[in-house]
C-alpha cells in the first residue's frame, strides 16, 4: 500500500473527526478570502473612481479628513461649507477651471440615492458626459433632473417621468451614457435646485479642479489655500489618503480571519495527536514490517498537509462565493458603497486563490510537526505493547 492511499485510509476511517477539522480550517480561509477579495475590489474600484472624478485638484472644507475625501469618491453626504464667495475667490485665480457638487442624499420608494446639485453647462464640460436618452438641462437653474444610467435603471425612470425629491416633484429631463463611474447611480440637478432643496443655502460640498498647468500644481494649492483658508488636496494626495484608510480596515480584517486560521491549526494539532495515540499499533506494526522514523514522520505530515490542501480550496471557493453572494446585502456607507459598485464585489484574483491555499498548507503542516515527531519517535516494542 502507497503511503497516498495509506494516507486517504487513515483520515477517512474517522470521518466525523474529519469533517470537523476540515470545516475549521475551511471557515478560516473563507473568512481570509473573503476580506481579501472585497478588499482588492474596494481598492479597484477607488482607483476607477479617483480617475472617473477628472480633476487634479479637490478643494474641501478645512480640517476635512481622510473619511470626507473617500465620500467625495462613494457621493455620500457632506457638509456644505464652502459659500459661493469662496468660489468666486478661487475662480479668480488664472489656469484653474472649477467646478462646485454639492453632494446630498435622498431616497426613493424608500431606497438610498445620491443627489449632486451641479452647475450644468461646466460639469458637463468638465465631465465630458454624453446624453443617452432625453435632454440635458437648458439652462442652469432648470426645474428638472437627469439621471444618471445605473439610478434610471434601478428606480424604473423614463425622461417625461418625474421624481419626487425632497418633497417636491420634479420632471425627468434626460439620462445620461453609462460613465463606469459613481455618477451613474447618480441624480443630478442644477445647483440653485439643490441648494434650495437641501436648505444650503448659496453653499456647496466641494469643488473639483482641473489645473492648467500641471506642473504648477503647488503654486495653484497654495494661492488657493491663501484666497480662501480652505483645505486642497491634489488627486493623487487623496487617493493615498482614501487608501491609507481602506488599507488600514482591510489589514485589521485580514488579521482577524488569519487567526481563525491559526485556531483552525490548533485543530489539526489535537486531531493529529489523537491519531497518534489511536494508532500505536498501527505504528508499530509498520516499524516491524521495515518502515523508518522518516517515513512514519512524513505519513503524519503528509496527513496534516491534506487537511491544510482540501481545506484551503473549498475555503478558497465558499470564500468567493460569500464575497460576491454578501455585497447587495452588505449595509450602505462610505467604504462598502465603492464593493457595491463594483458590480461582483469579489476580486477574483489568482495570487487570492493560490496564495490562500498555500496559506493553508503552509498552515497546517507547521500544525503537524509535532504530533508526526511524537509518532516518529515512538518505538516498534512500545508501539505494539500499547493497549
Amino acid at each position: 500500500m502507497t503511503l497516498t492511499k495509506l494516507v486517504y485510509k487513515n483520515i477517512t476511517r474517522r470521518r466525523g473527526r474529519f469533517v470537523f477539522t476540515l470545516l475549521g480550517i475551511t471557515i478560516g480561509i473563507a473568512s481570509f478570502v473573503t476580506f481579501m477579495s472585497m478588499g482588492g475590489s474596494l481598492k479597484n474600484e477607488i482607483y476607477r473612481e479617483t480617475a472617473a472624478l477628472g480633476a487634479n485638484l479637490v478643494v474641501i472644507p478645512k480640517g476635512s479628513c481622510g473619511y470626507e475625501q473617500l465620500s467625495i469618491l462613494t457621493g455620500d453626504q457632506m457638509p456644505t461649507n464652502i459659500s459661493a464667495a469662496e468660489i468666486a475667490s478661487i475662480r479668480a485665480i488664472q489656469g484653474l477651471t472649477v467646478v462646485p457638487f454639492l453632494a446630498q442624499q435622498s431616497a426613493i420608494n424608500n431606497k438610498p440615492v445620491t443627489v449632486s446639485g451641479i452647475e450644468p453647462a461646466a460639469t458637463l464640460a468638465f465631465k465630458r458626459w454624453q446624453i443617452n436618452q432625453g435632454n440635458y438641462f437648458s439652462s442652469p437653474d432648470e426645474n428638472g433632473v437627469v439621471l444618471g444610467a445605473a439610478a434610471a435603471r434601478q428606480f424604473e425612470l423614463k425622461p417625461g417621468g418625474s421624481v419626487t425629491i425632497r418633497g417636491e416633484l420634479l420632471p425627468i429631463l434626460g439620462i445620461l451614457g453609462e460613465t463606469g463611474g459613481r455618477d451613474d447611480a447618480t441624480i443630478f440637478l442644477p445647483l440653485p435646485l439643490a441648494q434650495r432643496l437641501f436648505n444650503a443655502a448659496d453653499n456647496v460640498s466641494y469643488a473639483a479642479i482641473r489645473v492648467e498647468h500641471l506642473a504648477e500644481t503647488e503654486r495653484y494649492i497654495e494661492e488657493i489655500r491663501v484666497a480662501t483658508g480652505l483645505g486642497v488636496v491634489s488627486d493623487k494626495q487623496m487617493l493615498q489618503s482614501v487608501l491609507g484608510i481602506v488599507g488600514t480596515v482591510n489589514i485589521t480584517l485580514q488579521l482577524i480571519a488569519a487567526v481563525a486560521v491559526i485556531a483552525a491549526a490548533f485543530g489539526i494539532v489535537n486531531t493529529m495527536m489523537a491519531a497518534t495515540y489511536e494508532r500505536k499499533r498501527e505504528i508499530g506494526i509498520l516499524q516491524a514490517l521495515g518502515a523508518r522514523r522518516r517515513t512514519i514522520f512524513t505519513l503524519f505530515m503528509l496527513e496534516s498537509g491534506f487537511y491544510g490542501l482540501i481545506g484551503g480550496i473549498t475555503g478558497v471557493i465558499f470564500g468567493l462565493a460569500t464575497a460576491t453572494l454578501a455585497t447587495p446585502y452588505i449595509s450602505q456607507n462610505a467604504f462598502t458603497t465603492l464593493v457595491k459598485g463594483s458590480g461582483s464585489g469579489a476580486l477574483l484574483d489568482i495570487n487570492i486563490i493560490i496564495g490562500s491555499i498555500f496559506f493553508s498548507a503552509v498552515v497546517a503542516i507547521v500544525a503537524g510537526i509535532y504530533p508526526a515527531w511524537k509518532a516518529a519517535r515512538l518505538t516498534p516494542v512500545e508501539a505494539i505493547s500499547y493497549e
